[in-house]
């Protein structure tokens, strides 16, 4: 299939429904907006069987699960933490003062992260969104996550990095309280963090109510490979990104359908061994796609779709990498794996999909700063421009822009 065979395929498969299930979320986040935390109760008990006395989980349990993990577990995480820290350090906007014009930068003041849980536990996604918000200075940091046994991972890594505000309620009604308030969980200024189609549509649904980082749809990864790459790596690069959920997205590009062949006959003698069999089997047999075409093509096709990851392990990574324009991230190598992006890299896992990546990028520190300029003109500076701007004010007929001007010419 050729590059331009692709992209009216890939258009036909990626499009996200967007406003299915639109009318429900709608009435959850009125219900909470309205009742607050006796809403909260109502769809927690609905959704999640529970309906606890408490939203929020008491310190002593963070710490608890903190203590229950086995050493190499605390190690991992600290270790993780550490790098992800040092990497949001250096990429940090720092202020600027060039005499008449200062830059300043400030820290959000609320921040809330939605952490995904019920059918499986995340710290990663812990360390990726509450790290850079730490580095940031956010002063609070509210976290809600359908986690509530009392010891786990999850908790852990909140504890690990300090946060003391977190409640067991998940869904499109935890972005709703973090959106609005209620009586448990105070109103934030910004939601950031992944979570499933309802808690992606409550986030649009409440953009402009409150910040948030993006609209992340399925996961999706782009992999261009040449004939030397070592195939079961590659197969197993497929796998994890298939194993995260049955609409998770998996491009194989080559222009050697010989190794393409090669990788697809590997993964049918290695797919029944694995785990979550059945959710890699439907991703790729919905989403997986091998192409063989030209360089530019392939340039051209990465550009067009701007994945979530892109992985280049080619011998000429560094000239395809320098052309790439969109991407949420892009991994270069046989040592540089998505998965090591998802843990430990540094960069933080959080990314567009769904060609959002054309407009926007992946969650970093600089995404909890406000900015704004100061202007402080000299006298001299003020008599070089004041001409031009009374010009243009009565150019637009606001006489007192023009007389504002004027009088301090004068």
């Amino acid at each position: 299939m050729k590059a331009s065979e692709f992209r009216e395929v890939f258009q036909n498969n990626t499009e996200t429904a967007g406003f299915e299930g639109m009318g429900d979320v709608m009435a959850i986040i009125e219900e909470v907006r309205q009742n607050k935390d006796a809403a909260l109760r109502q769809y927690t008990e609905k959704f999640d069987g529970r309906s606890p006395a408490s939203f929020q989980v008491p310190a002593e349990h963070l710490e608890e699960s903190y203590n229950a993990l086995p050493e190499a577990e605390k190690q991992a995480l600290e270790k993780i933490r550490e790098r992800i820290e040092s990497y949001q350090k250096t990429i940090r906007y720092q202020n600027r003062d060039d005499g008449e014009f200062k830059y300043v930068y400030h820290p959000l003041e609320k921040v809330g992260v939605y952490v995904p849980g019920g059918t499986a536990l995340y710290p990663s996604s812990v360390l990726m969104t509450v790290v850079p918000a730490l580095v940031a200075g956010v002063d609070e940091i509210h976290v809600v996550t359908p986690t509530f046994e009392e010891n786990n991972i999850t908790f852990a890594a909140l504890h690990i990095c300090g946060v003391k505000n977190v409640y067991t309620v998940g869904g499109a009604h935890a972005i709703a309280a973090l959106a609005y308030g209620t009586e448990s969980i105070p109103k934030v200024d910004k939601i950031v963090g992944p979570g499933n189609y309802y808690v992606a549509l409550a986030k649009r649904l409440l953009f402009g109510e409150v910040g948030i980082d993006m609209i992340a749809g399925p996961s999706e990864i782009l992999i261009y490979i040449d004939s030397d790459v070592n195939v079961d790596a590659i197969v197993y690069d497929i796998f994890a990104q298939s194993e995260h959920d049955a609409n998770a997205r998996t491009f194989l590009l080559s222009e050697n359908q010989e190794i393409i062949d090669t990788i697809k006959s590997r993964i049918n003698m290695l797919i029944d061994s694995q785990p979550r069999v059945e959710i890699i089997k439907k991703s790729l047999e919905n989403n997986h796609y091998a192409v063989v075409d030209s360089r530019e093509q392939l340039l051209e096709l990465i550009n067009h779709i701007a994945p979530e990851h892109v992985s280049i392990q080619h011998k000429d990574s560094e000239m395809i990498i320098r052309n790439i324009k969109y991407a949420g991230a892009v991994f270069e190598g046989y040592y540089s794996p998505e998965a090591i992006g998802d843990y430990a890299a540094g960069p933080s896992h959080v990314l567009p999909t769904d060609r959002t990546g054309r407009f926007s990028h992946g969650l970093n520190v600089n995404d909890f700063l406000t900015s704004h300029a100061v202007i402080s003109l000299e006298e001299s500076t003020f008599d070089d421009i004041a001409e031009p701007a009374m010009a243009v004010a009565r150019r637009e007929q606001l006489d007192a822009h023009y007389q504002s001007l004027k009088i301090r010419t004068e």
